[in-house]
């Protein structure tokens, strides 16, 4: 068989691959595999040691000074402007654009944050665990519709809108949690460099200056003023997006979204779930904090989304989506308990010690299994794939 028709049909096959909404679930589940294999082979302290290994001239030049710190930092705060950018499109022309249909979302990703923090905090206030309350707060909003679309007509496309909205809401509570209780002490003078800078994105956008090198340049100086200030550098991210102009939000969207979705997410997965496993972490899946961690994600997402839901529905002061019943909504709360990226992103700034990392990562793997477990098995046996329903109305 000519070696080009093979190119053409790898290329092929490439494509469709990448087009398929279910394919950064599969690829952030495989480099998860890879990662946890390779850091328990005899080559996994070596791989470790180069991922965290610090680079000391990067550090004086206030720039990330690991490769670990590179990805986290650094590459991290690309896909939060393409989450900010979603965000913004979602407030101005999306389902977060009027209050009528942005309510039921808000509520729902209020009480999915609440709930899970809640069970944390029962479980671990007053431990040298409780700062890690904002872990099991988080949706993995790519890895969750990815899940979503391999149950095909059993999650229609309804549930996909809201499950996306929550989502995107529940991002930006990570975003304001990470901002406000995850930085370090707070560096003035680049605080203050951080305000010029936007006050200079600002005017770009007074004057009507065509978006490009110039904001860019920008948003680059905004990074490092951000990164060296004590606020997380992903902010910066989410503070440049929000200065895209409206008629640009879409394109910049749509090329922004595989270099995000193939290439950082997928090294953010290989450099953050490379933990070493010995029979110490197993006993510590007992522990406060791998249970705060798993009870939040798994038990909390889905009731703090139900109840929230609910309330709003019987009170009459929201609707369902069109054809979505309590079934679809418990299923997709339970699917929301995927934290994966944000609650690993909240634990690596959570905790310094690495083991105690360690531990919430894997809790946070453990709860990601047994949410998409748990959801396929929730619509397979309690939503039919050709179900109908009636969605409840307001009170007059």
């Amino acid at each position: 068989m000519p070696i080009g028709f093979l190119r053409r049909q790898f290329l092929t096959y490439l494509q469709e691959f990448i087009h398929d909404s279910r394919a950064i679930g599969i690829i952030l589940f495989g480099c998860t595999i890879v990662s946890l294999i390779v850091a328990n082979l005899p080559i996994g302290p070596d791989v470790v040691g180069f991922i965290t290994k610090d680079f000391e001239v990067l550090h004086h030049l206030g720039l990330p000074h690991s490769p670990e710190h590179f990805i986290n930092d650094g590459l991290m705060a690309v896909f939060f402007f393409l989450v900010g950018m979603e965000i913004k499109r979602e407030l101005t022309v999306g389902e977060l654009s009027s209050v009528k249909r942005a309510l039921l979302p808000i509520a729902a990703a209020v009480g999915g944050m609440l709930v899970p923090a809640s069970i944390f905090m029962l479980l671990n206030k007053g431990g040298e665990f409780q700062h890690g309350w904002g872990i099991p707060m988080a949706t993995d909003i790519a890895f969750s519709l990815g899940v979503a679309s391999m149950m095909g007509k059993r999650f229609p496309n309804n549930l996909k809108v809201f499950l996306t909205a929550l989502a995107i809401i529940d991002d930006l509570g990570a975003i304001l949690v990470i901002a406000f209780f995850y930085g370090g002490s707070v560096q003035w003078w680049f605080m203050l460099a951080a305000a010029l800078v936007v006050g200079l994105l600002w005017l770009c956008n007074a004057l009507k200056v065509k978006f490009g090198i110039i904001q860019v340049l920008l948003g680059l100086a905004l990074w490092y003023c951000v990164f060296n200030s004590g606020i997380h550098a992903t902010i910066a991210g989410v503070v440049f997006a929000f200065f895209v102009p409206d008629d640009k939000l879409a394109e910049l969207e749509l090329k922004m979204h595989n270099p995000v979705n193939f290439l950082i997410l997928p090294l953010f997965a290989l450099a953050n779930t490379a933990i070493p496993l010995n029979i110490g972490m197993v006993h510590n899946l007992g522990s406060t904090l791998s249970l705060g961690i798993i009870l939040g994600l798994f038990i909390g997402k889905p009731l703090g989304i139900f109840f929230a839901c609910w309330l709003l529905v019987r009170k009459g002061v929201a609707i369902m989506p069109r054809g979505i019943g309590w079934n679809h909504l418990i299923g997709a709360g339970v699917l929301a308990g995927i934290g994966f990226t944000m609650s690993i992103f909240i634990a690596c700034l959570a905790f310094s010690s690495r083991e105690v990392q360690d531990v919430a990562k894997l809790a946070i793997l453990l709860a990601a299994v047994i949410s998409v477990a748990a959801s396929f098995i929730w619509f397979y046996w309690r939503v039919p794939a050709k179900m109908v329903v009636k969605s409840p109305i307001l009170k007059k």
